[in-house]
């Protein structure tokens, strides 16, 4: 066994051993050597080397996001760990454990013209949980700074930042630790009881309850509780693709159900009481109708964030909402709600549905039908990635089976690291991963299959329209140079060579035929990870999916 000689690189080595970190994403570089040294020389962490610092940030951070527990990305001086930053803020927003621990050069060479120097310290200010700014020795300072930052990591569920300045030699060895760092038992913080009467009686009193369930991790609502949802006709349950959250009475589709509404419709589904769930919300429309159609109350049930989306929040409630609405249930003695508001939105959801399914027959071959076709043949008990833009839009239209665990970078909502952090998450979950995404996102980040890690059974899917097709959605399109150039950024590029140099098997869909023929073998083989080309029209995209909401009728 050996060990870097510098002593603050043996403190941040064994802290995170004794905090059972043990994923290390290691970006190379000199300045990081100590630290590179001593924790791959340790066979208890497992080490993985990403040479493209954007690209190892989101696989450490979709590592961590499987895990459920911090995973730490290590990285040189100078401009590297700002190439981190785009994940630092993804996963600042997306509440995900991780740990930047960033080499720098010591204080005096900072802003006096030596290489590859910048001013490190606090560089995440605005996006961190906590900042760990190092001094150049081991002492117990340093070692309760070490220790915060991790335990701010585990229970405020963010990424926290640990800056340690190396002196040259940074290559030499020993091999005993010649410190024992200061460890520091923390003890469990349990919350606050809610006070469950007030809130029974508010309940109680709505004869409109909606409850909107953002980002939401798998298996966190009980079966009960859905139960007790679905059961409540005062109640309608809104539901997205992130929220991994299934039941007949829930609706999956909202833009579906509302895009239609009339002035007279949305003050019918106005609700009295908002109870929102998870994190953030795809859905455009369904924000734009809280905002104009306010609650008279409105709660959010979190442990950690209150975002005041809809502008109405009125109960911040500090607890997990499975042990809220527990807690509820057993308060709501003599409760008999009216028959109403969820029998006028299932009433809708049937003609919608018809619609939806007659729509769907008479399109043409482009991203709707791709989708349409896609979503159900998912392999069972997989784990779906999807990245953002146009692909999660699309993936909100269609009912995902209840076995699928679905992940998102909406934190952000960037497109950049969705594959990165796709792979990462196949890594931590050890479950067959899919990711599903657009052109402009995945070659944005193609450094991601850089990667010596890739699970033989990975698969990604790249729904390819020769451009941002998310602009054709938005408002202001037209067909222009400025449009194409600078806004759609439209191209010509062929995926099969970048899938052949990173040793992919490749596929190629060009129609709704190809499509259901390639499925097939492309899900079974699982000697090497797989990409499928889906090739649509760049034209007619948004035209259909205007139709879809233009055709939808009450």
């Amino acid at each position: 066994m050996i060990y870097p000689e510098i002593e603050l690189a043996q403190s941040i080595i064994e802290i995170c051993k004794s905090k059972n970190i043990q994923h290390i994403v290691i970006s190379p570089g000199s300045r990081n050597a100590p630290l590179t040294i001593g924790f791959a020389s340790d066979p208890f962490f497992k080490c993985y080397s990403i040479a493209d610092e954007r690209c190892a940030a989101f696989f450490a951070m979709g590592i961590a996001q499987q895990i459920n527990y911090p995973t730490a990305v290590v990285c040189t001086s100078g401009s590297a760990l700002l190439n981190y930053y785009p994940a630092v803020a993804e996963a600042f927003y997306s509440q995900i454990p991780l740990v930047v621990i960033s080499a720098d050069r010591p204080t005096d060479k900072i802003d006096i013209g030596d290489g590859q120097t910048i001013r490190q310290q606090n560089v995440y200010a605005n996006h961190i949980i906590y900042n760990a700014n190092l001094n150049e020795k081991a002492s117990t300072q340093n070692d309760e700074a070490i220790q915060n930052a991790i335990h701010h990591a585990i229970t405020k569920r963010g990424p926290v930042h640990i800056n340690a300045p190396f002196e040259e030699p940074l290559y030499n060895t020993v091999t005993s630790l010649s410190i024992n760092p200061l460890l520091i038992d923390y003890k469990t913080v349990e919350p606050t009881e809610t006070a469950i009467d007030r809130y029974a009686l508010q309940w109680k009193a709505a004869s409109k309850k909606l409850i909107l369930i953002g980002v939401n991790a798998p298996k966190s609502l009980s079966q009960n509780t859905l139960d007790f949802f679905a059961n409540d006709p005062t109640v309608v349950v809104l539901t997205e693709t992130t929220s991994n959250v299934h039941h007949p009475n829930f609706v999956y589709n909202i833009d579906t159900l509302i895009t239609p509404f009339t002035h007279e419709d949305f003050l019918e589904f106005q609700p009295e009481l908002l109870v929102t769930l998870g994190g953030m919300v795809v859905s455009k429309r369904i924000k734009s109708f809280l905002r104009k159609y306010s609650p008279k109350t409105h709660w959010h049930v979190d442990l950690l964030r209150f975002y005041d989306t809809y502008d109405c929040l009125s109960d911040s409630i500090e607890a997990t909402p499975e042990l809220f609405f527990t807690q509820l249930q057993q308060q709501l003695n003599h409760y008999k709600p009216e028959i109403g508001y969820q029998l006028w939105v299932n009433t809708l959801l049937k003609e919608r549905q018809i619609q939806h399914s007659h729509f769907l027959k008479n399109i043409a071959f482009s991203d709707m039908k791709a989708f349409e076709i896609l979503i159900p043949q998912l392999p069972p008990n997989s784990q779906l990635q999807i990245s953002n833009s146009a692909a999660i839009r699309y993936a909100q239209l269609f009912p995902i089976a209840p076995s699928i665990e679905v992940f998102c970078n909406r934190g952000t909502s960037g497109i950049d690291g969705s594959t990165s952090t796709s792979i990462g998450a196949a890594v931590g979950s050890l479950k067959p991963n899919i990711l599903i995404t657009g052109d402009i996102g995945f070659l944005y980040d193609s450094n991601a299959l850089w990667n010596n890690y890739i699970p033989k059974n990975y698969k990604i899917i790249v729904i390819n329209n020769r451009g941002g097709g998310i602009f054709r959605i938005l408002p202001g399109h037209v067909e222009n140079d400025i449009f194409h150039t600078y806004f759609e950024t439209n191209h010509h590029y062929d995926l099969s060579h970048l899938a052949k140099m990173h040793g992919f098997d490749y596929y190629q869909a060009e129609d709704e035929a190809g499509l259901k023929s390639v499925l097939t073998d492309f899900w079974s083989k699982v000697e090497k990870p797989a990409l499928l080309e889906i090739n649509t029209p760049t034209q007619i995209n948004n035209a259909i999916l205007k139709d879809y909401f233009n055709n939808l009728v009450k």
